[in-house]
């Protein structure tokens, strides 16, 4: 994804989020409860790592180690709040991302993952909790 594509989606994201967080009597919602020494304005960002499935998971791995994945992933700074495996996609990690440690998540990712995963970059809100206060929703 280009980065003026990135900024865009980012930009639509933020002014969806601001909207809802309005209409939801000024509260602000995240899937997790931010960490003590998270930054108040720090972003969700969710990670699709997708398999290359052209390369068995013996392959990746041995890629990620060789690469430092393991060590450098996610950066010092930068919270992980979910990380789930999506069968016959990959992974999914959402991270609570300080907006001065973008460019190193970015780094890691380019350095690290590329060869094991290809990725896509979603800047992301948590929408659940917005909905549930919402008159006549349905949990």
């Amino acid at each position: 994804m280009s980065v003026s594509k990135l900024a865009r989606v980012f930009a639509v994201a933020v002014a969806i989020g601001v909207s809802c967080a309005v209409s939801a009597n000024d509260r602000t919602f995240a899937q997790t409860p931010p960490a003590a020494n998270a930054q108040s304005d720090a972003i969700l960002l969710t990670i699709f790592l997708r398999h290359d499935q052209t390369k068995t998971l013996d392959e990746i791995n041995d890629h990620l180690k060789k690469t430092g994945w393991y060590d450098t992933f996610p950066p010092k700074g930068v919270e992980i709040v979910s990380w789930y495996v999506m069968m016959g996609i990959g992974q999914v990690v959402t991270l609570r991302v300080p907006p001065d440690k973008l460019r190193e998540v970015n780094r890691v990712i380019e350095e690290s993952a590329w060869g094991g995963y290809h990725t896509d970059f979603y800047p992301t809100y948590d929408y659940k909790s917005v909905w549930e206060a919402m008159p006549g929703h349905h949990p």
